[in-house]
């Protein structure tokens, strides 16, 4: 059997700061905080946007390393893969990403917020893709 740390505190903490990120963002800049957006939109860089993008992305890679200053504990990552896994992985996500017009930050997190039935049936189908492949992963591959 495997234990699992349930940690619902924490998990509150960062997913209100998620919201409030998400809306100090919309309120800001009237942008929606989604992620494979907001890292597409360096690839072709508006006049005037580029900055805060780069300033959102290095958020997102500094928030654990100040969750580690303050003395809170960061996990270290564990992959269950090897490196063409991850690469599959990775493209998979993207192909999903690009034709969903957007991630699960876009539409699960700012989308739903925003009572868009887009973003719903996106989100939908997020969640059924993920429980089918660790599913079919698990289950019927014999992963772990």
């Amino acid at each position: 059997m495997e234990i699992v740390n349930f940690t619902p505190f924490s998990a509150l903490a960062g997913g209100a700061l998620i919201g409030l990120s998400a809306c100090l963002l919309m309120l800001a800049s009237g942008r929606i905080a989604g992620v494979s957006g907001i890292l597409g939109g360096l690839l072709h860089p508006v006049p005037g946007e580029r900055g805060w993008r780069i300033a959102f992305l290095i958020g997102l890679l500094l928030g654990p390393a100040a969750v580690g200053i303050a003395g809170g504990s960061v996990p270290a990552p564990s992959f269950q893969t090897g490196t063409l896994g991850m690469i599959a992985a990775g493209l998979l996500v993207g192909f999903g990403t690009r034709l969903g017009a957007g991630c699960t930050s876009g539409h699960g997190v700012c989308g739903l917020a925003r009572l868009s039935r887009r973003s719903l049936a996106a989100t939908l189908v997020f969640m059924i893709v993920a429980m089918t492949t660790v599913y079919v992963l698990r289950h019927i591959f014999g992963g772990s």
